[in-house]
């Protein structure tokens, strides 16, 4: 298994991504349960834009890995993409609940509600996003515009002042975006 495995970080060293895969699903054939190869093979395949077999590995790793708060996070991430927005909440939840750190869980749970026009607990989840990534201008941009879509412009001024304080140009744009006053 370990000659499979380096066989495969070689493959994807070069740039072979499908050589990888296939080398990947060897590596499922002999040994269900691994764990790495799981989680390598769903990383693959949403690249190559086959969500739904990544979201079918993801979801296959977290019988052997409940608890294992990125995973959770991958597969929010990627029933979002897929428009599948209230098991994007349920995954994004768990994640949090195993990582309470996870700042792009946080992010990824926000839009996730805001697709449901669950405009207050995008809020909580982008305010908590923006406390554990304070200089990141994504949380902050899109609580700015959760704010705004709550009819709560005067905190979405605010929000948009505080990120023209590190990332003028991005604030600008939001301010714009919003119809926000300097």
């Amino acid at each position: 298994m370990l000659l499979l495995r380096g066989c495969a970080w070689v493959l994807l060293v070069l740039g072979l991504q499908r050589a990888a895969l296939r080398v990947f699903d060897r590596m499922l054939a002999l040994d269900p349960g691994h764990a790495f190869a799981r989680a390598s093979r769903a990383h693959l395949r949403a690249q190559a834009g086959e969500r739904g077999a990544a979201i079918a590995d993801l979801q296959q790793l977290l019988v052997q890995r409940p608890a294992d708060a990125p995973t959770w996070f991958n597969l929010g991430f990627l029933l979002e993409a897929e428009g599948r927005a209230a098991e994007a909440e349920a995954a994004l939840r768990s994640a949090v609940q195993h990582d309470p750190k996870l700042d792009r869980a946080w992010y990824g749970l926000g839009l996730s509600l805001l697709q449901l026009g669950r405009h207050e607990e995008a809020i909580a989840a982008f305010k908590r996003n923006t406390e554990l990534q304070p200089l990141s201008p994504y949380g902050w941009t899109q609580l700015a515009r959760a704010l705004q879509r709550h009819n709560q412009p005067v905190e979405a001024a605010r929000v948009v002042e505080h990120l023209s304080g590190f990332e003028p140009q991005v604030a600008e744009a939001l301010r714009r975006e919003l119809g926000t006053v300097s």
